[in-house]
């Protein structure tokens, strides 16, 4: 009887457990263990305030007759002076130097400028910077400085018809100029990966904080009304560029039910800044403190030849009306060395570079900050985006060594 029992209890099904799908990511492709940002406002330590200096129409580079002096325009690339300043210095000098002048000026010293002072001693001319400010002090340093080479670039209506060519070539031979300073001490250009969180499926409407201020009534006329009326021309480098890789379940680091990767490129203000200034005096390059009123006192330069790397200023200096001041904020955190990515979520980015974890918040899209001259810093702004931050890693998973 009791032997009975028990070969009844033995002849009880045994349920084999269910093998966990494959990871459909790679493992040379699976995201790291991610240290978390401190994202704290008390931890903010500086503000920025820009205005990016964007042209309808797409970047002046075009040549005019001041008295007996050419000026080659080179100004008004919007989001996208970092990222393309090297292929439009290169355009800017070869017109500069058709006529094989000795000598050339470059009026202004932001990344421009200061590229194409560079691009012009490398071609064995001299060259004097006239300007108001160095560097340090200039609307340059103040931006958020990634690889957006095509960020409020243009409006598509306004653009010329063979633009997207004339940024294709500015584009390509940018990154071909930024390679030598990968890898260099203190990274003055880096590589990261850039995380993208949504709570709903990307590419489907996101939700929108209730509480976040709302777009203003338009101050302008005609286009744009959405971000869709910027002209985009990234597909046209996407063979140097990397994509982006929706990370599924297994692989998402992140308390949040969707996210995709992909890496970017940056720029270390400060060390890069010393390279490029390093380099331009070493090749004997001057700079001469002087502020200039109007298009008639650069007559006066004893150079004839002339780069205009004014940016927004051009707007009032030549009276350009294509020019649209479209303001930008960033907030930065105190560095953390052990954060080594960037991430977007909720209309708010991160990125952390050598200096400080830089804070931004995107919402409106490429309408945020248009028409938007004033330079004065909303603390309320920054405080509202790191705290989407703060809630974000508040769900993070604590690390277990």
């Amino acid at each position: 009887m009791g032997l009975g029992g028990c070969a009844a209890q033995s002849a009880a099904p045994v349920t084999a457990p269910v093998p966990k799908p494959a990871s459909t990511v790679l493992q040379m492709d699976r995201p790291p263990v991610l240290a978390p940002v401190r994202a704290h406002s008390d931890r903010f330590f500086d503000f920025k305030v820009c205005i990016r200096p964007f042209r309808t129409k797409g970047p002046n580079l075009d040549v005019e007759q001041v008295g007996d002096c050419l000026v080659v325009h080179n100004y008004g690339h919007g989001g996208s002076g970092w990222s393309l300043s090297w292929g439009s210095a290169d355009m800017a000098v070869a017109k500069a130097l058709s006529g094989s002048p000795k000598e050339i000026a470059v009026v202004g010293c932001g990344i421009i400028g200061l590229t194409s002072a560079i691009t012009a001693l490398r071609a064995g001319a001299k060259v004097t910077i006239y300007t108001r400010e160095l560097l340090p002090r200039t609307r340059s340093v103040r931006a958020n400085g990634s690889w957006t080479p095509d960020s409020r670039i243009a409006l598509t209506s306004e653009a010329p018809a063979h633009f997207g060519d004339t940024w294709e070539q500015m584009a390509r031979i940018s990154w071909k100029n930024l390679r030598p300073y990968i890898g260099m001490a203190g990274n003055p250009v880096a590589f990261t990966d850039h995380y993208y969180l949504t709570d709903a499926p990307r590419g489907t409407p996101q939700p929108v904080d209730p509480t976040w201020p709302k777009l203003p009534p338009p101050s302008w006329t005609g286009g744009p009304t959405s971000s869709e009326d910027f002209a985009k021309y990234s597909d046209r480098i996407k063979d140097i560029t990397a994509h982006t890789q929706e990370l599924p379940p297994d692989a998402n680091p992140f308390p949040v039910k969707y996210a995709a990767r992909s890496t970017s490129m940056f720029f270390n203000f400060t060390e890069y800044g010393h390279l490029l200034t390093e380099e331009f005096f070493a090749r004997g390059g001057k700079i001469v403190m002087r502020d200039f009123h109007a298009p008639a006192e650069l007559g006066h330069l004893p150079q004839k030849v002339v780069i205009d790397c004014t940016g927004f200023a051009a707007r009032d200096f030549w009276q350009d009306k294509a020019m649209v001041p479209v303001r930008g904020q960033t907030g930065w955190l105190i560095p953390q060395p052990e954060v080594n990515y960037a991430l977007t979520y909720r209309n708010v980015q991160i990125l952390s570079k050598s200096d400080g974890i830089m804070v931004m918040a995107l919402e409106n899209g490429e309408l945020k900050g248009y028409n938007n001259s004033d330079e004065s810093v909303n603390r309320a702004e920054s405080e509202r985006a790191v705290k989407v931050i703060e809630d974000l890693f508040a769900h993070f998973p604590v690390s277990r060594a």
